[in-house]
């Protein structure tokens, strides 16, 4: 498979940096922001000062805010959130119609009522079997800073997979491949509203001890709802499982982290949401989550009271103290 030209959608912290990332090879990389405003600061400045200030973004990267420029890709990496996913690929679709481009999903996430992963949502919108998606303990400031990283491709057509893997990878971005595209959409989107849970543990005060078992019981509680929704257990114990879930949950840099922890320290979302610049996806996941649980008749208890405190006003205080009430059982997975 040859790559010549990269498009990524989506210019927040995290398309930015693979785009300095992915155009160290002398690539073609274009990267669109939906901010026309933000993008000529960007394309004058090199540089992305709301999302990775201090990084500079190479020459070779195009930065623009007309989709079109986008449409001749050979891979078209979706970085966007969760909920405009949708709404884009379909502006997508009639510039990329005949096309044999590679979409590769970046996107952390499950939609509001259908209960779709990102890839299924890319597949519907373009009837295309060549879909991968890319999950792992990523953060995009340290991606950006040429950290070691370590991240997973998940895609059914293993040829593509390995195609992906040598293209895109790197001794700085050690990229594994699978063909458990379920079990890696999911890890990356639920481990963020477990993420909300442990900011508001640490935001109430509640220590390390309640922390490590929150954090654990978490893990339990994505293996049973990611099993339920057709994912395989032993995935969910990979970089986009249990990897993701222990960097989101203790990073000081986790969006969501940091959601929960101010809920934790009295704030409301209400008062939280308009200081973000960037979009914590656990938010929204809360209540995808939630209402898949209930479809499936799936015990999440944490996810309940996550969605409570974001839905329906609870206290954290409460919240966490009926999770700590519950009734005491046999310890298992």
């Amino acid at each position: 498979m040859r790559i010549a030209k990269i498009a990524i959608i989506g210019a927040g912290g995290w398309g930015t940096a693979l785009a300095g990332l992915w155009s160290k090879d002398g690539r073609e990389v274009s990267l669109w922001g939906h901010n026309a405003g933000r993008v000529a600061r960007m394309r004058k400045t090199r540089e992305n000062s709301d999302y990775l200030p201090g990084i500079k973004i190479p020459r070779s990267v195009c930065v623009t805010s007309d989709l079109p420029d986008c449409a001749g890709a050979d891979l078209i990496v979706l970085v966007t959130p969760s909920t405009a996913l949708r709404e884009i690929a379909m502006h997508l679709r009639t510039m990329t119609w005949g096309t044999r481009a590679v979409f590769l999903s970046c996107t952390k996430g499950i939609e509001h009522r259908t209960g779709m992963r990102m890839s299924e949502i890319l597949r519907s919108v373009f009837q295309e079997d060549r879909i991968a998606v890319l999950s792992g303990p990523n953060l995009a400031t340290e991606v950006a800073r040429h950290l070691p990283t370590a991240s997973v491709i998940g895609c059914q057509d293993a040829d593509c997979a390995a195609s992906l893997q040598r293209i895109l990878g790197s001794p700085r971005f050690r990229i594994y491949t699978s063909p458990d595209i379920i079990s890696i959409e999911l890890g990356g989107a639920l481990k963020n509203v477990f993420a909300i849970a442990a900011g508001i543990s640490d935001g109430l005060g509640l220590g390390d001890n309640a922390k490590a078992a929150l954090v654990t019981r978490s893990l339990a509680e994505l293996l049973r709802l990611g099993q339920g929704m057709g994912g395989n257990a032993n995935g969910f114990y990979g970089l986009s499982g249990a990897g993701d879930l222990i960097l989101t949950c203790y990073s000081e840099r986790s969006r969501n982290y940091n959601v929960g922890q101010r809920l934790g320290r009295g704030e409301s979302l209400a008062e939280i949401t308009p200081s973000m610049k960037m979009i914590a996806e656990g938010v929204p996941t809360a209540r995808s989550a939630w209402e898949c649980a209930r479809r499936l008749n799936v015990a999440t208890p944490i996810i309940d009271q996550v969605y409570a405190v974001l839905y329906e006003q609870k206290k954290p205080i409460v919240a966490l103290e009926e999770l700590l009430s519950r009734e005491p059982k046999p310890a298992q997975l």
